[in-house]
């Protein structure tokens, strides 16, 4: 067993050094999605792993050295994986290593990548053409006396290897992590999984991962809170953990990991809900996101889909009441009681109330929430409606709108398709995919002229309604 201090992850470029760049893909961007991936597998293990930066800042090479001397010295205890791209004639992954340290933790790297069939072109030490005593990569030669390696997960010059990164780099990074618990001597544990840290908690685990206690207790089978330090726990994922509760009725959820660009907003215009029903559902007292962050993602809310033909859903989110909500909906508070079986006025951040649809005609509506970017004539072509229907309906005298204004839409162009729109995300594949909207995956693959069952990242699919 090698005993290791501290593991160090460096993720290239950053800030105002892009990298190299090539066929839709940014060093610096990967970089810090694989070193952020590594980084939280490694502490959820029980490793002590730390970054070169956290965020789009810009660190010279000399910068991010001098941060690794200063924060965690120059002995032969502490590992650093500089995780980065290239853009030479050299195809598939490469792995460099120090001349001053052996090729076991390289060769590993190689080997449970290779065995999860990626392209491994070498692992190699490079030396200097000045000096060939000395390491030809400053980032090993000036790291001293650490375990340093440079993994560069592909050219990004090189299609197959841009398409390979895209769909897989999740699985690459995790490759790293099981190549690095091993060789310290740690016992690896399958993503899906957390090891039961000293201090650890049922409650806290739950906090952490964005679940309910009752959730950890189904999925792994436990008749009382107590833990012990190193259990086993399956931690539920999106497919597995698909329903919430709060004060006053339930709500369907799915987990979303937050990926680098994200924001509340777009994650909310990407799912058809607001940054507040996030907030709310998620408990978060302000907009900031971290890369790998797990949200609850409502699958009912304020959209078109309701919990039924007359009513919507609703999550209650900071200075509502029955009769704000009431004003805002065009109806009476009695009538939200009535609905949702509530003997007082009394509500909770977070709690789904049914919404009444139907309007003083007798006809039905559906509510739709402005979001940045939207015109009455955006909105009557997406709902297959006229502008003039929907001022007529909500008693508009102009075509201005406001985001965040509150719209009611004719029920008889309820559905602007006969599909919604989903964007793909880490993990996804078809047959899960139609699982989750109770559809077939040659049914996916028609709408959508699919040859093939691949899927890539943020490739938006038309999922029949």
């Amino acid at each position: 067993m090698i005993y290791i201090k501290y593991i160090v992850l460096d993720a290239w470029a950053g800030g105002d050094d892009y990298g190299v760049s090539g066929n839709g893909i940014i060093e610096k961007e990967y970089s810090l999605l694989i070193s952020n991936y590594i980084y939280n597998r490694l502490n959820e293990s029980g490793i002590k792993a730390f970054l070169t930066r956290e965020d789009d800042t810009t660190l010279s090479l000399e910068e991010r050295i001098a941060y690794i001397e200063k924060e965690f010295g120059s002995s032969n205890d502490v590992i650093v994986v500089s995780n980065q791209l290239n853009n030479d004639n050299t195809n598939g992954i490469n792995i460099i290593y120090a001349l001053r340290n052996t090729s076991s933790l390289a060769e590993k790297i190689a080997n449970f990548l290779s065995d999860d069939d990626f392209y491994v072109n070498d692992f190699y030490q490079l030396r200097s053409s000045v000096d060939s005593s000395k390491d030809f990569d400053q980032i090993i030669r000036d790291t001293n006396n650490n375990e340093t390696i440079i993994v560069r997960y592909g050219n990004v010059n090189n299609a197959a290897d841009v398409e390979n990164l895209k769909n897989n780099w999740q699985q690459m990074a995790e490759d790293i992590v099981k190549a690095l618990i091993i060789y310290t001597g740690g016992q690896y544990v399958d993503e899906g999984y957390y090891t039961v840290q000293k201090g650890d908690t049922l409650y806290s685990i739950a906090r952490k991962f964005n679940i309910s206690v009752d959730s950890l207790k189904t999925i792994n089978n436990l008749t009382s809170n107590t833990l012990t330090v190193g259990q086993l726990l399956k931690i539920p994922s999106s497919g597995e953990s698909e329903e919430g509760s709060s004060s006053g009725g339930g709500v369907n959820y799915f987990l979303y990991t937050v990926q680098l660009g994200d924001s509340l907003y777009s994650i909310a215009s990407k799912y058809e809900t607001t940054v507040d029903a996030l907030k709310a559902i998620n408990n978060l007292t302000s907009n900031l996101l971290n890369i790998g962050q797990v949200l609850k993602i409502p699958t009912n809310n304020m959209s078109d889909s309701g919990s039924s033909n007359n009513s919507v859903n609703y999550i209650v989110v900071s200075g509502d009441s029955l009769y704000s909500i009431a004003r805002r909906y065009n109806t009476t508070v009695d009538e939200i009681k009535r609905l949702n079986n509530l003997a007082s006025n009394n509500l909770s951040i977070g709690q789904i109330l049914k919404i009444p649809t139907t309007n003083e005609s007798g006809s039905s509506s559906i509510t739709y929430v402005v979001v940045s970017g939207d015109s009455l004539y955006s909105i009557a072509r997406k709902y297959n409606t006229t502008v003039d229907e929907i001022k007529s309906l909500n008693n508009l005298t102009s075509n201005s709108l406001s985001i965040g204004q509150i719209l009611k839409i004719p029920s008889s162009s309820s559905s602007p398709s006969s599909y919604i729109n989903y964007v793909v995300i880490s993990g996804d594949s078809l047959y899960s995919i139609a699982r989750k909207y109770n559809t077939t995956v040659d049914e996916i693959k028609r709408l959508n002229n699919l040859t093939s069952n691949t899927l890539s990242i943020g490739q938006t699919l038309k999922i029949p309604r």
